[in-house]
C-alpha cells in the first residue's frame, strides 16, 4: 500500500462512476436510477428494502430490438434487447429509485424478487407473458393475460400482429 500514489487513487476515484450497493448510479428526470448487472438484482432490491424503500411499485419490460436512436446508458453499461425496469418507494424518506437491467435475448433471465416483495408474483407472471422474460425460483410462473397455450409473447417487438375481426352485438355483420 506504501507503494501508492495517494494523488493518483483519489484521481481514480474521481473517474470512478457512482456506486450503489453495487449498482451503477444515474439520474432520470429527478429520479435516482441504479443500473445492475442481473445477478445482483434480487441482493440490491434486498439491500434497497432494508435501507426503507419499502414498497415495490412495479415491475415491467422493454423490448429494444428496433429502437430507432440510442437510450441513455452510463458507459459501462452494455445495451442488450430487454431491460427489465424495477420501481421501489420508500414511504419515509419521499423518495423513489428506478433499477434497470439489461437482459440478452440469448438468455432471458433474471431473479425473482417473490422472496423479497411477495406482491411482485403477478408483475413478474406478466412480464414473462408478455415479453417471454423467465424470473428464476418464481414460486408459479405461467401466463396470466394470456391464454395457457398461447404461442409468443405479444409485447415483444418481433411478435407478428394478427387481425382477428370482432363482431359486436346489434351491429350488422359485414359477411
Amino acid at each position: 500500500m506504501a507503494d501508492q500514489d495517494p494523488g493518483a487513487a483519489a484521481g481514480d476515484a474521481a473517474t470512478e462512476p457512482p456506486r450503489r450497493h453495487g449498482a451503477l448510479v444515474a439520474s432520470s428526470r429527478g429520479q435516482t436510477v441504479l443500473h445492475a448487472e442481473r445477478a445482483q438484482l434480487r441482493t440490491l432490491v434486498a439491500a434497497l428494502t432494508a435501507e426503507g424503500f419499502d414498497q415495490l411499485i412495479d415491475v415491467t419490460a422493454v423490448d429494444y430490438s428496433v429502437a430507432d436512436q440510442p437510450r441513455p446508458l452510463p458507459a459501462e453499461v452494455v445495451p442488450e434487447r430487454f431491460e427489465v425496469v424495477v420501481g421501489l418507494l420508500s414511504h419515509g424518506s419521499r423518495e423513489r429509485v428506478r433499477i434497470r437491467v439489461q437482459v440478452p435475448e440469448s438468455e432471458p433471465t433474471v431473479p425473482s424478487l417473490f422472496d423479497v416483495h411477495p406482491g411482485c408474483e403477478a408483475l413478474e407472471r406478466e412480464v414473462f407473458d408478455m415479453f417471454g422474460i423467465v424470473f428464476e425460483d418464481h414460486p408459479d410462473l405461467s401466463r396470466i393475460l394470456m391464454p395457457e397455450d398461447w404461442i409468443g409473447h405479444p409485447l415483444r417487438k418481433d411478435y407478428a400482429v394478427g387481425r382477428i375481426p370482432v363482431q359486436f352485438k346489434g351491429a350488422p355483420s359485414s359477411r
